[in-house]
């Protein structure tokens, strides 16, 4: 390919469009993580409760990963981003009506299913079209995609402070979101270079009309990966979950200023994701994602035991970015060869996604056992044995490399 071909406009639009859309997918999930305290107060949870009620959104993104692949190797990455990201705006307009003006666990319940199967969809979708760009691009940008998310994510956070400051209704302000995000990723999506067209796409030569999902699920390095990625994803998962309602009882925070701690964790892991980038391309996945990992025990430990507020936040701090490279890292590993790239990036995300389905009663259960704030003691924990997987990261040899 051409330095003419890998700069035109098209690709630069593609890089653009594929930004927007991790963007604010980041600004919709993070809405409802940011307002986690409030949906507790008005539906009267307490922890273990809260975590069940969060096992909603797991497993609908659960089940989405289980059928994305092959959604994505039907329909195109650009029409299953769409389609999923209706998902995503109703189970934010469900969920808002049933924290703010219905109150409802059970419907709660039903919109972060729907927000968890819509996110889980066009989490793979969009992650499979940022591989293919990366290629086109032809240096390491995958990252810098997932630190768009983060700033979606970091968006989010604010907006979400600046509602509970505001004492702006859930509804109206889970509703807005929905409506933003909605209109924003379809426009993006036009932008798309990688359409598939039953098995094949503009960028690829592969002619099979077969998906290889299956395939994938029996390859060892795939299902390391997504063991990995797993981990990773349960340490990033933990802290979106319950950071904010870790400070609230285990510091006495108020809600906004626990908004504003997950907001701490969310900037550092963007500034991560943005700096990464460098650090990969000239150091090289295994030695980076190790020493991220080692920042993201010394953060989480730093969280729970500083004792001073100004500690644990800035173990909150060091969390975030130990945590930012683990699963864009992953993602770009699934997809180090482009025709396999949607099977085994869907391979990956279910395992990875198992985090979040597992996370949250798991952390919730502990919390009713020793408080929420000692319950997140369970990162550093599986953070540790997990560096053994490290070096399954290599990129493999046979893969088309950058240009």
């Amino acid at each position: 390919m051409s330095r003419n071909e890998v700069t035109s406009d098209g690709v630069r639009g593609a890089v653009v469009g594929v930004a927007v859309t991790f963007g604010l997918n980041g600004v919709a999930v993070a809405s409802w993580f940011a307002r986690v305290p409030a949906a507790r107060d008005a539906l009267g949870l307490g922890a273990g409760a809260l975590g069940l009620l969060l096992l909603a959104m797991s497993a609908g993104a659960t089940v989405a990963m289980l059928t994305a692949g092959e959604v994505t190797h039907r329909l195109g990455a650009r029409r299953t981003v769409c389609v999923s990201t209706i998902g995503v705006s109703a189970g934010l307009v469900v969920a808002g009506l049933a924290i703010g003006t219905w109150p409802s666990t059970a419907a709660t319940a039903v919109g972060l299913f729907l927000l968890g199967y819509g996110s889980g969809t066009c989490n793979v979708a969009m992650n499979v079209e940022a591989a293919a760009v990366e290629r086109l691009v032809g240096r390491t940008i995958m990252p810098r995609f997932h630190a768009v998310w983060s700033l979606g994510t970091v968006a989010a956070a604010g907006l979400a402070a600046a509602a509970a400051w505001l004492r702006l209704p859930v509804t109206a302000h889970l509703t807005g979101v929905a409506v933003v995000t909605l209109a924003g990723t379809v426009a993006a999506a036009r932008s798309y270079r990688h359409r598939h067209r039953h098995g094949t796409s503009d960028t690829s030569d592969t002619k099979s009309e077969k998906s290889g999902v299956l395939a994938a699920w029996r390859e060892p390095r795939t299902l390391l990966i997504g063991l990995l990625v797993l981990v990773l994803a349960f340490t990033e998962g933990t802290a979106n979950d319950w950071v904010a309602v870790a400070f609230v009882d285990g510091y006495a925070f108020g809600p906004a200023a626990g908004a504003v701690v997950f907001g701490v964790f969310v900037t550092t892991m963007t500034f991560g994701r943005v700096v990464g980038t460098v650090a990969l391309d000239r150091w090289g996945r295994v030695p980076v994602l190790v020493g991220t990992m080692l920042l993201a025990v010394t953060g989480t430990t730093l969280a729970v035991l500083g004792g001073a507020p100004a500690v644990a936040v800035a173990g909150v701090a060091l969390w975030g970015l130990g945590t930012s490279l683990g699963f864009p890292v992953g993602m770009s590993a699934a997809a180090d060869e482009e025709d396999r790239a949607a099977a085994r990036v869907s391979v990956v995300a279910v395992i990875g996604y198992t985090a979040f389905l597992a996370g949250p009663p798991v952390v919730g259960l502990l919390g009713d056992q020793v408080g929420i704030l000692r319950a997140l003691l369970v990162v550093p924990l599986l953070l540790l044995p997990a560096l053994a997987l490290v070096p399954v990261l290599r990129p493999i040899p046979s893969a088309k490399p950058l240009p």
